[in-house]
């Protein structure tokens, strides 16, 4: 196989071949440790037992010595040329026979777990992000928090764990990050310590180095697992109400804007994407992120993504930047994946300037944290508009606010549905449709309660028949919909 021309291995030269480690002769029973001339022999102290911690440490210690080695010289026999030139599970079954060479040149002591270990994790780095791969195949992990080289926490099910993976210094870190970002034509460096990134799988990612990050690069991404979330999948974790998904998507359909809301973790970007699935196909579609996350099913989508400035300061293109382009592209539907700044100031404009239908995100706590949130990122926009504008904008331009929560204990709830009705006076007048009562926490330690309809309909039931997105009065009347609450 090696002998192949177009192999991605170069030959090994004589004067780089491995040469084993060996370690000095011990010195003979009773015989004295030689000494200088100058020094006075002393003699030789009690042997202190180790701790098998220790020993644990200087095992793993020379575990990744070794791998440390074998990864350098597998390096050097890679031929970069023939490597973009192959098939990859050719390349990969020919760089796993060259390692499993290079481990036997090593002539160490490896039992044969460490050495299939070794042998994957040489692969792992070489053509993947090295022992973030191992989390990245569990599909059980929903996030994973790098908080420097030898602490990885992990999120399964809603609650937080540290892992057993570890970095080998911060260099190691920096790498991934590193090769995170240049496979999007990002860059995280000094210059730019900050930046917003995603995986192949469409997993988001934040990263944050030194000097900005004081005790190391710390990376955290945002998983969202092989298979998407589904409706079925909420309805199935009684993290909604059927008569509610059944009523929010009669309001897609009928092309009410909708503001979705939450803290951080809630399931503000999955409930957007399961939310913009009922968008009929024959509408046009522009989504405008960060970093794109969005996975709309329609055949009518144009994804556009933000750009951070060049090593020069120079050529940032931001969501604000976006929206008003995007406005230029006949769209019938804009999806923002989240306002956070001046644009949540075009995003009210375009709403009530014939984009109906529209849908966006927004941190926030509450319903009404919301209203007081828009109102502050619309004064960063740098125009001197008075209160009172901003919230007529918002009562004309939003229909529907979705407020998203993570409970304790890791469930996570679509805790209210709530209707924008107008003004009166200087205020924003709502009505929550459906909410959700927390009763209290299991033995499990997770919040439970039930989903309840409050017995207000909303006003604007005659615009869903006048789109033919017709629902069952009976699911507004004041009742229990659905109990999360075991037994």
């Amino acid at each position: 196989m090696f002998g192949k021309s177009a192999s991605v291995l170069r030959k090994l030269s004589p004067k780089t071949e491995l040469k084993p480690v060996t370690a000095p002769p011990p010195p003979a029973p009773g015989a004295a440790a030689p000494a200088s001339p100058t020094s006075t022999v002393a003699p030789p102290l009690p042997a202190t037992p180790r701790k098998p911690e220790s020993r644990a440490d200087d095992r793993s210690d020379q575990f990744y010595e070794i791998k440390t080695r074998v990864h350098r010289k597998l390096v050097e026999q890679l031929d970069l040329t023939a490597l973009n030139q192959r098939n990859s599970d050719e390349v990969r079954d020919e760089v796993r026979e060259a390692v499993t060479s290079l481990c036997q040149q090593e002539n160490a002591l490896l039992n044969v777990n460490e050495r299939m270990r070794l042998i994957e994790e040489i692969l792992d780095e070489t053509f993947g992000l090295g022992p973030l791969e191992t989390l990245l195949k569990d599909h059980t992990i929903s996030d994973i928090l790098i908080n420097g080289p030898k602490q990885v926490y992990v999120e399964r099910r809603g609650r937080l764990e540290l892992s057993n993976v570890r970095f080998r210094d911060n260099a190691h870190v920096l790498h991934v990050i590193d090769k995170i970002c240049s496979s999007i034509g990002r860059r995280c460096d000094e210059v730019t310590p900050m930046v917003d990134a995603r995986l192949k799988d469409g997993s988001r990612v934040n990263a944050i180095i030194p000097p900005l990050a004081i005790d190391g690069p710390s990376l955290s991404i945002r998983r969202f697992g092989k298979d998407p979330i589904t409706w079925d999948d909420y309805l199935r974790f009684k993290s909604v109400a059927p008569q509610m998904v059944d009523f929010l998507k009669a309001c897609v359909e009928a092309s009410l804007n909708i503001l979705i809301v939450g803290g951080t973790g809630s399931g503000k970007t999955t409930l957007l994407n399961n939310m913009s699935a009922f968008i009929p196909p024959t509408d046009r579609i522009v989504t405008i992120e960060d970093a794109a996350e969005l996975q709309l099913r329609q055949p009518h989508v144009v994804r556009l993504e933000t750009r951070p400035a060049n090593i020069e300061g120079k050529g940032r293109i931001t969501i604000r930047d976006l929206l008003i382009n995007a406005l230029r592209m006949r769209p019938d539907r804009v999806v923002v994946g989240e306002c956070r700044g001046p644009e949540t100031l075009d995003m009210l404009q375009a709403m009530n300037t014939g984009h109906d239908g529209s849908l966006t995100t927004i941190h926030a706590n509450s319903t009404r944290d919301a209203v007081q949130r828009v109102e502050t990122m619309v004064m960063m926009a740098g125009f001197d508009l008075p209160v009172r504008a901003i919230r007529q904008q918002f009562a004309s331009a939003i229909h529907l606010i979705v407020h998203a929560a993570r409970l304790t204990g890791g469930p996570r709830k679509v805790m209210s549905v709530t209707e924008v009705q107008g003004m009166e006076g200087d205020a924003i007048t709502m009505q929550e449709i459906f909410k959700f009562e927390q009763q209290g926490i299991d033995a499990s330690g997770k919040a439970f309660g039930q989903f309840v309809a409050t017995g207000l309909r909303p006003a604007f039931l005659d615009r869903l028949g006048a789109h033919g997105a017709h629902v069952d009065l009976s699911i507004f009347e004041r009742r229990v919909l659905l109990s999360d609450k075991e037994g």
